[in-house]
């Protein structure tokens, strides 16, 4: 848009009192756009100075002399002078400026030239127009299909596609600004000129992206627009070079979707991580550019110390735990639970549930961290020699039953094994043939290992509650003949 024109006595060479009544008194009431508008017809020469070179049609140099409220006046050289309408300067011109201008007629009684800009600016346009020539265009107006525009009296057209290097929803939105655009077709004989901004923003990319990719540098911090985001990462604008932040680069956190994390035409800071001298692609991070939240682990998360975090995922072997923004920990299964003997961590835990383990291990170079939550709960082995001596009579219950054995909860989180050999004191063939899961038998301790974790148990010779004794074995099936000839049994 054009700035509004200053007043009189703003504006630098103003004119005298005497200067503008005179310029008045030629205009006779009317304005100079309407004098333009009035039919030319041939005139005589000012008379006493006749001139070959000032005349109706002519374009000659001018030179800004004063300015007022509607007309510029100038000088065509030697004592002649005009008028041009203000309004045709997309900028207000300054004293002493030089241009182009198309004589329109001469005002014999005021002895003044009426001239006008727009006729010499189009006639110089068309004759030095040329496809590939970069423009300032005006936008008038807008349609489905693109832009009206003007340059210098030219009016030319610009395709929606040809408005930006990003897809444009309203091309009314452009109405009333100017554009720098490239010529890129023209027909003189029908009068027609294609023009597109998007071509010449295409080539100022390139130049600016040859430019800043010879000054880029593995490691340097930039200020970028954000101008595309996906699922994996989003791509930031550099100042003419594009730049992919991947989704595992752009915060210590864990990121689920981009768009959470960053919006369009955000200005972000930006680290270079790589350079790719054959494509040219750019691999930039935006978590480089933060604190590390690992630089401080060890002061906030000591070994032995009990922490508090949040479950972000669950696997078969353990269970993630959010501790802070990016930083992760690692529960195994194993270290669950003293009681649970879980196939999966989602048996324990579940997602989003907050929970108070034990630090087990650090692993600052691998950014590894091993928690164990029933550490952190107390633990019942301990004192289980003291607590089961040796030769004891127990109660428990079976828990499972395997080939070599059953074993017997004597209390939540701690089992004993009453081996096979040790079910009965008569021969056992079967383990389910004496106890069944969830059966409640009494149990006479044998030897307790409390560092490992192991209780020997027997039922030989213990007084059971309900008598327990082998079932009695089944007589063998009789082998069966062979067929009866006919396929009769």
């Amino acid at each position: 848009m054009s700035e509004q024109p200053q007043s009189s006595q703003e504006r630098p060479g103003e004119l005298d009192e005497e200067l503008q009544r005179e310029i008045d008194e030629a205009l006779g009431g009317h304005s100079l756009e309407e004098l333009l508008e009035e039919t030319a017809r041939p005139l005589p020469e000012p008379p006493g100075r006749p001139s070959q070179r000032v005349r109706p049609g002519a374009i000659v140099r001018c030179r800004v002399v004063g300015i007022d409220r509607d007309a510029v006046l100038v000088e065509l050289g030697g004592k002649d002078q005009g008028l041009v309408p203000l309004a045709q300067f997309e900028a207000d011109p300054q004293v002493g400026e030089l241009f182009q201008l198309e004589v329109v007629r001469y005002d014999a009684a005021e002895d003044l030239w009426v001239l006008s800009r727009e006729g010499a600016v189009e006639r110089a346009t068309w004759d030095d127009l040329a496809e590939g020539a970069v423009v300032e265009a005006f936008v008038e107006r807008a349609n489905k299909g693109g832009l009206e525009v003007r340059f210098g009296g030219v009016q030319a057209f610009m395709p929606i596609s040809q408005i930006s290097l990003y897809r444009v929803e309203d091309p009314a939105e452009y109405v009333g600004q100017k554009l720098r655009c490239q010529v890129i077709e023209v027909d003189r004989r029908e009068r027609r000129v294609i023009v597109s901004a998007r071509a010449l923003m295409e080539l100022e990319a390139q130049q600016r992206r040859e430019a800043l990719l010879a000054e880029l540098a593995e490691g340097d911090v930039r200020q970028g627009v954000v101008r595309q985001i996906m699922p994996y990462g989003v791509f930031v604008d550099l100042g003419g070079v594009d730049g992919l932040v991947h989704v595992s680069q752009m915060s210590y956190a864990r990121v689920e979707n981009p768009a959470d994390l960053v919006q369009l035409g955000q200005t972000v800071e930006v680290q270079v991580l790589r350079i790719d001298p054959d494509t040219g692609r750019i691999s930039l991070g935006m978590k480089q550019t933060q604190a590390d939240p690992w630089e401080t682990v060890e002061v906030k998360y000591p070994l032995g110390a009990v922490v508090t975090g949040r479950v972000t995922k669950l696997e078969r072997f353990g269970a993630f735990v959010e501790l802070e923004p990016g930083v992760e920990a690692l529960i195994p299964i194993s270290e669950l639970s003293w009681t649970a003997r879980p196939r999966h961590a989602g048996e324990v835990l579940q997602v989003g549930q907050t929970v108070q383990p034990l630090v087990l291990e650090i692993d600052l170079e691998r950014r590894r961290i091993a928690l164990s939550l029933k550490q952190a709960q107390a633990n019942p082995w301990a004192g289980a020699a003291h607590k089961y001596p040796r030769q004891s009579e127990q109660s428990g219950r079976v828990t499972r039953a395997v080939d070599f054995g059953a074993f017997v909860e004597l209390e939540p989180g701690v089992e004993g094994l009453v081996h096979i050999s040790e079910l009965s004191d008569q021969h056992v063939r079967r383990v389910e043939d004496v106890v069944q899961v969830g059966q409640t038998v009494r149990v006479r301790v044998l030897s307790v290992d409390e560092p490992n974790r192991r209780i020997s148990l027997s039922m030989r010779g213990v007084l059971q509650g309900d008598s327990v004794a082998p079932a009695e074995e089944t007589k063998p099936r009789k082998k069966r003949k062979r067929p009866l000839r006919g396929g009769l049994d």
